[in-house]
């Protein structure tokens, strides 16, 4: 499918949203369409690989047969149903029922059954307990079918849903059902949706070509990053993982086989099902991640609270983007919390380094993490200049990447990216200045792939380049007392062109000759008028 497909198909989705949402907000009718689009994925993908298990045993279906080929075969083959599932949740880690495929689901809106919502009802709740090994308890929950947001009556509400599912199978039916095609409608409609609910999108969507920075930086060697990208990452971890973007751009550079697990965090409860829909939906089997619903600041996963050093979870590589300035509880206990012990907590008016210093504690020594904050990370005082100051001391802070304002949908501010690690061998802080490096759009800028490219370039061979990048000692940030505000260490004013003095002056003299002569031009009609000369 082409680029101009996926985008159509996108369109066409995001276009059924507006028409049939009605009354309801676009944030609440994001999880119905997101959902609908999940199950479609879920047994697209389950209903090839049963083809492929039963072979010249699956079924085809006469001209008029509405029916799943599947659900046929269950009809025809009762008592060996059993072991097929046995066979599928091994190969393909879950199963659906046939009454609970997108297709069943389809015809019973298509026909406008009065048990599509039942059904509906009954299929998620299967999909949470019984589908999978791993049961995704709550995937389903902030969609709610009986909400008069959809009907005042199960009537209405059955019909408002038929004719969502019925549009979407249609929208769906003009293009190409592969799970790549589907995997980027779901995310170009969670763009779509996060540009159309303003500020709340930035609790679940990093901007694609932010997420390629941080993805390009972290796939790369982490001590040698010359020596280009790494073959593999054990595992990565994204503690405000939103919908899961920036993850499964992560997994993308490397390929499906080159992360060993996926983990990511999730205060959000709606975002939280997002995002474990969205890895399933890009075909990260569900033995290959973990998401956990709870608060990254009071670090309530208790898997990550581990005292033992030899069994505390540590990452090949850290990705993030936190909620800019968060406002946060700093209390007397989290001063003791290993997380911030040896440097102090962030004050309650912003959680950018506790934030910053939880991810950096699970960093392996080896390993590398990117991070995007706020500019005020780079020179605020107090407490955030003290951690900020050792951090650099003690080697830590190996690039800073000031970025172009207006990326996001949620803040218009100017935003950086910090690159840490444990172990760096440069003795020096590379800086980075991409801010005057966009395409200008309407509502939100955008970082070009020569942008993009151009910034990990230079990270990636620690380039020095007048006005973009320079690497600067820790002598000199020293002594800018360790404020790391890039305008202290890159110059962007451009050198003023020189004058050439004789030729503007040879300028002067013509134009004043023109003037004289002009005025004697105009004298003469004066004249002729009987008006007074010009002087």
């Amino acid at each position: 499918m082409t680029e101009q497909d996926q985008k159509q198909l996108g369109n066409t989705l995001w276009s059924i949203a507006n028409q049939l949402r009605g009354a309801m907000n676009a944030d609440d009718f994001r999880d119905y369409m997101l959902s609908f689009l999940f199950l479609r994925y879920l047994s697209d993908n389950y209903e090839t690989a049963a083809q492929k298990e039963l072979g010249p045993d699956y079924p085809k279906l006469e001209a008029g047969d509405r029916r799943t080929p599947l659900a046929m075969w269950y009809a025809q083959n009762p008592d060996d149903t059993v072991e097929f599932e046995k066979q599928m949740r091994r190969k393909t880690h879950y199963v659906i029922k046939p009454e609970y495929l997108w297709g069943s689901i389809a015809e019973l809106a298509r026909t406008q059954n009065n048990e599509l919502l039942h059904t509906l009802q009954n299929g998620f709740d299967y999909i949470e307990n019984e589908s999978f090994a791993s049961t995704f308890g709550g995937l389903f929950s902030e969609i709610n079918l009986n909400s008069e947001k959809l009907g005042k009556n199960y009537e209405a509400r059955n019909a408002k849903l038929c004719n969502i599912i019925k549009a979407i199978a249609e929208g769906l039916a003009l293009f190409s059902a592969n799970k790549d095609t589907l995997g980027d409608a779901y995310e170009y409609l969670i763009g779509q949706f996060a540009a159309g609910s303003g500020k709340k999108a930035g609790e679940f969507y990093t901007p694609q070509q932010i997420s390629s920075i941080l993805s390009g930086i972290v796939t790369l060697d982490s001590q040698e990053p010359a020596t280009g990208q790494k073959k593999q990452l054990e595992s990565v971890l994204d503690f405000a993982c939103g919908s899961g973007s920036l993850l499964l751009n992560v997994r993308h550079r490397l390929g499906p086989h080159g992360i060993g697990k996926i983990y990511g965090q999730e205060k959000n409860i709606t975002t939280y099902n997002l995002a474990r829909m969205n890895m399933l939906l890009h075909g990260v089997k569900d033995s290959e991640f973990e998401i956990y619903h709870g608060d990254t600041l009071t670090n309530d996963w208790d898997w990550l609270r581990e005292m033992n050093p030899a069994r505390s979870p540590k990452f090949d590589a850290v990705v993030a983007n936190p909620p800019f300035s968060y406002r946060w509880e700093p209390t007397e206990s989290l001063s003791e919390d290993m997380r911030f012990k040896n440097y102090g907590l962030a004050p309650k008016s912003a959680a950018d380094f506790a934030f910053l210093l939880h991810g950096f504690h699970y960093l392996k020594p080896e390993g590398v993490m990117a991070i995007i904050l706020p500019h005020g990370v780079l020179f605020r005082g107090g407490v955030e200049e003290r951690i900020r100051t050792k951090l650099l001391k003690d080697g830590h802070i190996d690039t800073v990447i000031g970025l172009p304002t207006n990326l996001f949908f949620s803040t218009g501010i100017p935003v950086c990216i910090l690159v840490l690690k444990k172990c760096k061998k440069p003795d020096d802080v590379l800086f980075i200045n991409a801010a005057e490096y966009f395409e200008k759009g309407k509502r939100q800028n955008r970082l070009l792939p020569e942008h993009i490219d151009k910034i990990i370039d230079t990270y990636q061979f620690r380039k020095e380049e007048e006005r973009y990048s320079r690497r600067v000692t820790m002598d000199e940030i020293a002594a800018n007392g360790y404020n790391l505000n890039i305008s202290r260490y890159i110059s962007t004013a451009q050198a003023e062109a020189e004058i050439d003095l004789q030729a503007v002056h040879t300028e002067l003299l013509i134009l004043a000759q023109n003037i004289e002569k002009a005025r004697e031009k105009h004298n003469v009609f004066l004249k002729e008028l009987g008006l007074p000369p010009l002087p």
